[in-house]
């Protein structure tokens, strides 16, 4: 589990918004702030520190977890993502769905919704543009996308994960946004959202967001994190 640096010690200053930060307290130790901005920077880094090999090894180790588990083999329609910022590599798994005939789909930002994620099937050799983030994604045109609610599972980015199935990303809240429909269903949960991440972006607590849409599920290299008890 990564270890988390301390922001701000002793009283909680009026600039570290409390919705915004998690706060240890004790009886005998003085208030500890750490921001969501904080946590996203200390994760990371240590995540840019991994070198290519253990990327890449990491990355393996990732898509043999998701191939082996029911999720994905019960799952028709997929979303994964292109590595950036030295996340997780998903192109074994894109290139196994492929060969089991599944679609695989990648995110547009912006279409027609700037605020919202669209997906696209994605096939070998399809091209590629480039969004304002330097990702890559299909040259789609709106009526062959695939909304959210289309999907059977979501492999989704992050930056950092605890274990009750919160989910940090880059701070833009596009996966928030697309998704919110799920807080309102209690029982047709379609898409399942699977968070994909090294064991190193694993820490003891997230503070949360009312507009946070938490994980069904988190793989890292290690492990299989299955947060609301599904058949995996």
């Amino acid at each position: 589990m990564f270890p988390l640096e301390p922001l701000v010690q002793g009283l909680m200053p009026q600039t570290a918004q409390a919705e915004d930060a998690f706060i240890y307290a004790s009886k005998h130790k003085p208030i500890i702030v750490i921001t969501r901005a904080e946590i996203r920077k200390q994760v990371r880094l240590k995540r840019q520190q991994l070198s290519a090999t253990e990327q890449l090894h990491a990355s393996q180790a990732i898509a043999e977890n998701l191939a082996h588990s029911q999720l994905f083999r019960n799952s028709q329609r997929i979303a994964g993502f292109l590595s950036n910022d030295s996340e997780p590599d998903l192109t074994p798994l894109m290139q196994l769905a492929w060969q089991q005939k599944k679609q695989w789909h990648l995110p547009i930002i912006g279409l027609p919704n700037i605020n919202h994620l669209w997906f696209a099937p994605y096939q070998k050799g399809d091209p590629l543009i480039f969004n304002r983030f330097g990702i890559g994604e299909p040259d789609t045109p709106l009526h062959e996308t695939t909304r959210s609610y289309g999907l059977d599972l979501v492999l989704m980015p992050l930056v950092a994960f605890d274990t009750q199935g919160n989910r940090l990303g880059m701070g833009k809240g596009y996966y928030d946004r697309t998704l919110k429909f799920l807080r309102l269903r209690r029982h047709w949960r379609k898409p399942r959202l699977v968070g994909i991440a090294y064991e190193l972006q694993n820490v003891e607590q997230l503070p949360q967001q009312p507009w946070d849409i938490p994980l069904d599920a988190i793989v890292t290299e290690k492990s299989v994190y299955n947060i609301r008890q599904l058949n995996i």
